[in-house]
C-alpha cells in the first residue's frame, strides 16, 4: 500500500468530524453566538431561520426571518431579509460576546456583551427541555417530559401575523417604525375589552383609536 495513502487513512481515522452549529433544536446548556453567524436554527423543512439580524452598527436582535428574500431578483441576505418575529427589537445587543442560552432550569435567557439579561422567557422546568424552530414559523420551548409547551413565539408577535398562528385576546401587533428600523412603531392592533378588533394610534403626543370608526 502506497504510505501516503495510508497517512492519509490514519489522518482521517483520528482526526474527530467537524459539527455544524445549524441545526433545528437547541438543548438545555447550549447557546447561540452572536460572533457566529452559522449559529443558527433552521427549520426542517429549510423554510424559516432563527438567529441574530444586524439592525445596526454592531447592533443585532434575536429574530426569525423568511428564508426566500424579499425579491425574487436578489440573493439573500440580512437587508433585504423577511423578518417575522423579534424577541429584542427595542433592546438590540452588541456585536461581541452576546448570546442566546437555554439554561438547564428550563429559562431562555438572551444577555448582552455585559451578560445583563436583554430578554427572558422566564420559565422553569425540573425535567429536561428542548428549543425547537418548527415550519409554521413557530420557535417553540417544549418539556421534553410532559411535552408541553413552555414558551412559543406565536404567542407573543411583534408585527407579523403567520398562517396558523392564532391571534388571542392576550396578543398585540405592534408596528415597526420603518421597513429598516424594527423597533416598535405607533400603531398598535389587539382586542379591546369589548372584545372588539381594534387599531390604535399611540404617538408620543397623541393617543386615539384608528379603526374603527370610534363614531
Amino acid at each position: 500500500m502506497d504510505p501516503l495513502f495510508l497517512i492519509l487513512l490514519l489522518s482521517l481515522a483520528i482526526t474527530p468530524p467537524t459539527s455544524s452549529s445549524i441545526s433545528d433544536a437547541l438543548s438545555e446548556g447550549s447557546s447561540l453566538s452572536v460572533e457566529k453567524p452559522e449559529d443558527a436554527l433552521i427549520s426542517p423543512g429549510g423554510v424559516f431561520t432563527a438567529g441574530f439580524h444586524q439592525v445596526g452598527n454592531n447592533s443585532y436582535c434575536f429574530a426569525i426571518w423568511f428564508n426566500k428574500p424579499s425579491s425574487s431578483s436578489s440573493p439573500v441576505s440580512y437587508q433585504n431579509r423577511t423578518i417575522v418575529w423579534m424577541a429584542n427589537r427595542d433592546q438590540p445587543v452588541n456585536g461581541k460576546r452576546s448570546k442566546l442560552s437555554l439554561l438547564k432550569t428550563g429559562n431562555l435567557i438572551l444577555t448582552d456583551a455585559a451578560q445583563s439579561h436583554v430578554w427572558t422567557t422566564t420559565t422553569t422546568s425540573i425535567s429536561p427541555a428542548r428549543l425547537s424552530l418548527h415550519d409554521s414559523g413557530n420557535l417553540v420551548l417544549l418539556n421534553l417530559k410532559t411535552k408541553v409547551v413552555l414558551w412559543q413565539s406565536f404567542d407573543s408577535p411583534t408585527d407579523t401575523l403567520l398562517p396558523l398562528q392564532p391571534f388571542t385576546r392576550t396578543a398585540i401587533l405592534v408596528s415597526t417604525r420603518s421597513q429598516s428600523n424594527f423597533s416598535s412603531g405607533f400603531y398598535k392592533l389587539f382586542f379591546d375589552n369589548d372584545n372588539l378588533l381594534r387599531l390604535l394610534f399611540d404617538g408620543p403626543e397623541i393617543s386615539s383609536v384608528y379603526w374603527p370608526n370610534p363614531a
